[in-house]
């Protein structure tokens, strides 16, 4: 197998894994308390109130994954996760002990991987420009 086609698999499986294990670990079940009856409760660390924070986690959390997964505008879509987990890593888990940081550390790291390579061929976005 050439490096090519190995590096466009490695992408492909970099954002199946982290964009499906963002959705089914973190945002669906923020998503289902946002459409649930229960009124709001999370965590503001920027500020910008509980309610934007979590629309804004749930938009990263859950759309920027689902365009990862399917490899459109990829890069575009690992800015709002990478900020979020900025956000994890340095705010909400910064005194917690080495475990609770290292989840939102790796996310992160795997997404700014994506942002510096891209997709990789078997995106949507890859076979768009290839259209072109």
């Amino acid at each position: 197998m050439d490096v090519s086609k190995s590096r466009d698999i490695a992408l492909l499986l970099l954002r199946l894994v982290f964009g499906g294990a963002m959705i089914y670990g973190h945002g669906w079940g923020k998503l289902m308390r946002l459409l649930g009856d229960d009124p709001v409760k999370f965590g503001d660390p920027l500020g910008l109130g509980p309610e934007l924070s979590f629309y804004l986690v749930i938009f990263a959390e859950v759309v920027c994954a689902l365009l990862i997964i399917i490899g459109l505008f990829t890069r575009w879509a690992t800015v709002p996760l990478i900020i979020a987990m900025f956000v994890a890593f340095f705010f909400v888990h910064l005194d917690d002990p080495f475990g609770k940081m290292e989840k939102p550390l790796m996310y992160m790291a795997a997404y700014i991987s994506l942002l510096l390579m891209g997709p990789g061929w078997y995106s949507l976005d890859e076979q768009m420009r290839n259209r072109t």
